[in-house]
């Protein structure tokens, strides 16, 4: 009988690549996050992961050596076009730790995600500084830009995500195709919970919101907030027929007029988290935690490509190598 496949995530957030990984077939061994709040997200939506609430730079990797897969989604202010893009030179910066935890834990494979703006000119050499030490570490390294709704998320979120597999596995990675039936509308994912108060403009509002969202944001602990962020973007939100300035308690009553805003719920059915993925009771940190994190259905498609080349793998290897913390 063939194990599971093994993965140590850093910067786990709220889980949003976890859960993506989880349904791809991979078993969490371990998941280091930083901010409490998060990590009680992880906690309560999964009891029996092995959630490390800590620093990631005090992370010891050395436990892990030999997992099968490495992921993690690193803070993304450093190249955000939100932020003041310092890349390297910015103390959030985690690709170092990143490096040494491949450079410890040896795994099969590695997966790192960041924002669209990783990409831009300006870190030309960085990024090829990044990509070179991990293939000096014996990994065939590649990068892309895949979109997310070209993974069935109704939304516009370009994420760069970084894919290197050990040498020693002798096998080629592929990133997964674009979905061939697109994604549905903001109208279409969201229209029953846009009703469940009866609300009698609900229909007529789901056919008008006929497009992808825009970008979610979630912010910084000292900026983010419960809304749907700049101006620009709730522009975006308003072509929509939503109210970008805040985000609601409760869907629309039934005599609502206006335009209507987004629930914290709704905000997570558009980044691709199932009902089931609950957030706290905290409508600013669950704004953030959803705004931050990365499409569940994403991180699946990568993950499964990735099982792919590891299972192949094993079928001409034993591939046996256990961790005592390990769940199926």
């Amino acid at each position: 009988m063939q194990r599971p496949l093994t993965c140590v995530e850093i910067c786990a957030g709220a889980g949003g690549q976890a859960l993506g990984l989880a349904m791809a077939g991979f078993v969490h061994v371990a998941l280091v996050e930083y901010e409490a709040d998060y990590c009680n997200t992880l906690k309560m939506n999964r009891p029996e992961w092995n959630v490390i609430c800590g620093d990631v730079r005090e992370f010891n990797g050395r436990p892990y050596r030999g997992v099968d897969l490495l992921a993690g989604g690193v803070p993304c202010p450093p190249f955000s076009i939100a932020g003041k893009q310092l890349g390297k030179d910015d103390e959030r910066d985690l690709f170092p730790e990143a490096i040494r935890l491949i450079r410890e834990m040896r795994p099969r494979a590695v997966m790192l995600e960041n924002v669209r703006g990783f990409l831009d000119k300006s870190f030309a050499d960085y990024r090829k500084y990044i990509l070179k030490s991990i293939e000096n570490l014996g990994y065939d390294a590649q990068i892309k830009l895949l979109n997310a709704s070209d993974f069935g998320v109704p939304q516009l979120r370009p994420r760069v995500v970084i894919v290197a597999i050990r040498k020693d596995e002798n096998i080629s990675f592929s990133y997964p195709e674009a979905n061939p039936g697109g994604a549905p509308t903001v109208g279409e994912v969201l229209y029953d919970l846009m009703a469940e108060n009866r609300w009698e403009g609900a229909k007529t509002w789901a056919q008008n919101a006929n497009k992808i969202a825009p970008t979610l944001v979630g912010g910084s602990k000292k900026h983010g907030g419960p809304d749907l962020g700049p101006v620009r973007a709730r522009n975006a939100w308003a072509e929509l027929g939503v109210d970008g300035k805040g985000v609601a308690n409760e869907a629309p009553e039934m005599n609502f007029e206006g335009m209507p805003r987004l629930t914290s719920r709704m905000l997570a059915r558009i980044q691709g988290f199932p009902d089931t993925w609950t957030f706290g009771k905290k409508k600013t940190a669950a704004c953030r935690m959803i705004g931050n994190a990365f499409p569940p259905p994403v991180a699946q498609a990568v993950g499964e490509k990735i099982k792919e080349c590891l299972e192949y793998e094993c079928i001409n290897s034993e591939c046996e190598i256990s961790f005592s913390r390990a769940v199926v």
